[in-house]
């Protein structure tokens, strides 16, 4: 559906690429594409790379949209591609979602998505967002989130979905859901997956003033599971996703399901209204000059 149109309507983005936020602080694949049945498959493309080792049944997934792992629509296609070839493969039990850019995991929506495009641009995109989303949070995979940098907004929902969260202990890198900085609102599924991982209050605290967290903040609250040194990150993500795989299969992926269910089905009865909500507030005038603000004050930056 929503993946579907993406791939129908795919363009490439031209010029400045945001740093939003970094800064400031179902359609289906055919089965011809899934992995690979081979001791060892790698699949790369332009802003995703996947590495599958069939001999552990662990894939890991590299982000790879420099400067900083925005979320495109192209980003986003691409991921949820990547997503439900590993999904189809069988033998695939655990995925590893980590950067392949320097200093950042991802810096969230782009927001050349947002700024100055169509309702029904805006549209599209956000049905790519909700399609991420939807695709993480009912995976039946492991999946592990190895934030090796700065996770804000979009990246940190991202890193939500995720069965665990090992953050690289380095002060300069932080986390959160910073969108009132910026005048937005998160939705309603962004603050029910924070609300599920830290509770009600935080997740209050958090969204109200778009606080951003230090590893070791993260901990404090819940919203990272485990800080690590940064060398030790990736060994940290395997040991961790060989005691997931211990558990049996089946009584994991249903115990997964019986926690998420309702918060999946709340965004699913009420995905086309989430659309509309998303797009009537975006275009907004106020909205939009705050975002062109941004963008010329990110642009000044660049330039200095």
């Amino acid at each position: 559906m929503a993946l579907r149109a993406a791939l129908g309507n795919k363009r490439a983005l031209s010029g400045f690429i945001s740093q939003l936020y970094f800064n400031s602080s179902h359609g289906r694949v055919c089965a011809s594409t899934v992995l690979a049945a081979q001791q060892r498959s790698n699949s790369t493309s332009s802003k995703i790379s996947v590495n599958f080792d069939q001999s552990t049944g662990v894939a890991v997934m590299h982000l790879q949209s420099p400067p900083v792992n925005s979320l495109s629509l192209d980003f986003l296609t691409e991921f949820c591609i990547s997503l439900e070839k590993l999904e189809m493969d069988k033998s695939c039990r655990g995925l590893i979602i980590t950067s392949g850019v320097p200093k950042v995991f991802s810096a969230g929506l782009d927001i050349l998505e947002m700024y100055g495009k169509s309702p029904e641009s805006c549209g599209e995109f956000w049905k790519a967002v909700q399609e991420m989303w939807l695709k993480l949070y009912s995976s039946n995979m492991v999946i592990v989130a190895a934030i090796n940098g700065s996770s804000p907004a979009g990246g940190c929902l991202m890193s939500l979905t995720c069965d665990y969260r090992i953050m690289a202990d380095n002060p300069r890198y932080s986390i959160g859901l910073n969108e009132t900085q910026l005048g937005i609102v998160a939705p309603f599924w962004f603050k029910d997956a924070m609300a599920n991982t830290v509770g009600h209050r935080n997740t209050e605290m958090s969204l109200a003033l778009g606080l951003l967290y230090s590893p070791t903040e993260a901990l404090k609250i819940g919203l990272v599971d485990q800080i690590v040194p940064e060398d030790k990150l990736m060994t940290s993500a395997e040991q961790m996703m060989g005691k997931w795989l211990a558990i049996p299969a089946h009584a994991r992926q249903i115990t997964k399901s019986m926690m998420r269910k309702p918060t999946i089905d709340k965004l699913t009865s009420k995905r086309e209204a989430d659309v509309q909500n998303f797009v009537s507030f975006i275009t907004k005038d106020a909205i939009q000059k705050s975002l062109r603000t941004y963008l010329e004050m990110l642009k000044k930056r660049k330039a200095s």
